[in-house]
């Protein structure tokens, strides 16, 4: 079965020339290839790390909080993510959980693409500076 491939598209900065203050928010892409790929590259994790740090929302999904384990901002965070890298989540120290989407103060979360409405939903809610259920917890 081959991949359904997103296309080519043109990059207009670099993340070594990236400054948080410059974003509202930060998406860290799902799937394998771009977060292995991006867990390895040093300014993108020291991006991701400094973002994480501003207190900026910042979201993950499927195999995104991959970096956020690079940039060691995992730790003491209840996240959630793809079933096979749970294990890596929890090793890093992060409290884990299976639901369709998690906020953590700053960092939102969610396992896979069939999660992408209540994924999308917290997003939205945090840009607009609404309480979505799962901030609602006791």
């Amino acid at each position: 079965m081959a991949a359904d491939l997103a296309g080519t598209f043109t990059v207009d900065g670099v993340d070594a020339d990236a400054s948080v203050g410059d974003h509202d928010a930060l998406l860290l892409p799902g799937g394998t290839v771009n977060p292995d790929q991006l867990r390895v590259d040093k300014d993108g994790v020291s991006f991701v790390r400094d973002f994480v740090r501003s207190g900026r929302p910042v979201a993950a999904i499927c195999h995104g909080p991959w970096t956020l384990i690079e940039a060691g901002v995992a730790a003491g965070r209840t996240l959630t993510s793809f079933p096979n890298i749970r294990t890596d989540l929890c090793n890093a120290g992060a409290d884990v959980v299976d639901q369709d989407v998690v906020v953590d103060k700053n960092l939102i979360t969610s396992r896979s693409p069939e999660d992408l409405p209540a994924f999308s939903e917290a997003i939205v809610s945090r840009l607009a500076g609404t309480t979505t259920k799962e901030e609602e917890k006791p």
